[in-house]
């Protein structure tokens, strides 16, 4: 599924929370087809990439990940447990964020090739307001606590307070 205008909307958002796209010839043995970390950086190969809307899951491990351990993103020295699972809830969360706030379709971001087959009961979910790891990016400053959600509603999720983590 190519769609030009969502890929422009997603490398436009990226580029102004200073996630680096960069395009690049990638080996076939990516994670995902077309797409490489590294550090605060997204290496795109277009020709292999498969789907558009994986840049923003990838970009949501970026934007999830500590400042400490960003630069080691696709390095030896990155712990070897990385993404937890936890890190992977909270990045599927924050790319739907990101999905609602440049208007992406969730189906181009959670595709059926992907997310272990969970594609249309992520979408049934939080399309549902069942924001499974709200909590998590609540606790990483990302998103608006429940008291500051209380006093002004305009800010509750999926509208973020960060888009990168600041610590």
């Amino acid at each position: 599924m190519k769609n030009e205008a969502y890929l422009k909307k997603i490398l436009t958002f990226l580029d102004e929370i200073e996630i680096k796209v960069v395009e690049k010839e990638l080996p076939e043995d990516t994670f995902l087809p077309g797409l490489a970390l590294e550090a605060d950086t997204i290496f795109v190969d277009y020709k292999k990439l498969k789907y558009q809307g994986d840049l923003l899951h990838e970009a949501g491990h970026i934007a999830v990940t500590s400042i400490k351990n960003r630069p080691l993103i696709g390095s030896d020295k990155m712990p070897a447990d990385w993404p937890t699972q936890g890190d992977e809830m909270v990045a599927i969360l924050w790319s739907f964020a990101a999905a609602k706030h440049i208007d992406i379709p969730l189906d181009f971001l959670f595709h059926s090739e992907g997310y272990k087959g969970s594609s249309e009961w992520l979408i049934e979910t939080f399309s549902d307001e069942n924001y499974i790891g709200l909590p998590f990016l609540q606790w990483l400053k990302m998103a608006h606590s429940n008291d500051e959600v209380s006093k002004n509603e305009k800010l509750a999720f999926p509208v973020m307070k960060n888009w990168i983590r600041p610590d």
